[in-house]
């Protein structure tokens, strides 16, 4: 199987690839919401991060990639005591997956063979402690969009139906793509999204030729296309693993506080979520930088990514919601 496409040389969309590095050092932070063209490099940015980030340590056999022996859900059927490293784990939810396949269902064979009532874990038992990939989210169906907000509101998958009655963590970076032509994200659910990236192909044939020649590159001379991006993927991956580290020992001044209420309130972003989230964000960048304190430009870079998506419409202002943004934050910061 051919390696991910390396994320250091993803060219461009520098936003995108902050908004996937901040939630990679805080996953409290709520995921990332990405808007846009098609063939801009989505599902590749989280392929790639994923592949970069450093390896996680789970029981053999668990279904749901419990971190130490004795954590496993009793409905588990794995007799391994031990552990071994597995890649950060990346999932893809289809937009047609039943509500089964998503949350896990009876085993039918395992029923019919045996007469045993067992559970056959689904894809949120599989993304528990890494991603959970949805192309085309504002294509979703109803009822799994009501089933994805249960869970990741409560870091937990419930499975009561046929019999059975189940439990297990299933706690993810949920990471959603889309085009906005093709229909609105529903509220409820865009709310549950941190960050948010808008996307857009580039314009410049110099980029749009060095697309090419790294993916030609990638294809055709993959190990040395690899080598030639492996230090620079290892320093991102130092960085962040730095950055997770100095989280905790982060100062954050009662000044900073007051500017995230204030940028929030200017914006008329319902609820606190969004001053929640800005301050995760501006604490991750602060971290990523390396940074001692959040300071007022740690808040100014991540703003439009906490905050685009939770604007009230104003059918008189046709900016963007990125230009809103960046409009009223320079109105309070001066």
């Amino acid at each position: 199987m051919k390696d991910a496409f390396p994320f250091s040389a993803i060219v461009g969309q520098n936003e995108m690839k902050t908004a996937m590095i901040l939630t990679a050092i805080d996953p409290s932070i709520g995921g990332v919401l990405v808007f846009g063209d098609r063939g801009t490099g989505k599902s590749t940015a989280v392929r790639a991060l994923a592949a970069l980030l450093p390896e996680i340590t789970a029981v053999r056999g668990c279904p749901v990639n419990a971190e130490r022996v004795g954590e496993s859900p009793d409905w588990a059927t794995t007799t391994k005591k031990s552990t071994h490293k597995i890649p950060t784990p990346v999932v893809d939810l289809p937009l047609g997956a039943t509500e089964d396949r998503v949350t896990g269902a009876l085993d039918i064979e395992r029923a019919l063979v045996n007469g045993e009532k067992a559970f056959q874990p689904g894809l949120l038992a599989k993304a528990n402690r890494g991603y959970l990939y949805i192309d085309e989210v504002n294509l979703l169906e109803d009822h799994i969009v009501d089933l994805l907000l249960d869970v990741a509101q409560s870091g937990e998958n419930v499975v009561e139906r046929d019999g059975l009655s189940i439990r297990h963590p299933a706690r993810f970076v949920l990471v959603g793509s889309g085009n906005p032509e093709e229909g609105e994200l529903r509220p409820q659910l865009l709310d549950r999204f941190g960050l948010s990236v808008e996307v857009a192909s580039p314009t410049e044939i110099s980029e749009r030729v060095e697309v090419i020649k790294r993916r030609d590159g990638f294809e055709n001379d993959h190990a040395a296309f690899m080598l030639r991006w492996q230090a620079e993927d290892a320093a991102i991956r130092d960085r962040i693993i730095k950055a997770r580290k100095a989280l905790k020992k982060l100062k954050t001044p009662d000044n900073v506080l007051h500017d995230v209420a204030a940028l929030c309130l200017k914006l008329g972003a319902d609820g606190l979520r969004g001053e929640l989230t800005l301050l995760k964000a501006a604490r991750a960048h602060a971290a990523f930088r390396d940074d001692t304190a959040v300071a007022r430009t740690h808040i100014q870079a991540a703003a439009p990514l906490a905050l685009r998506h939770r604007l009230r419409r104003d059918p008189l202002d046709e900016a963007g919601s990125g230009t809103r943004v960046a409009r009223v934050v320079e109105d309070v910061f001066g």
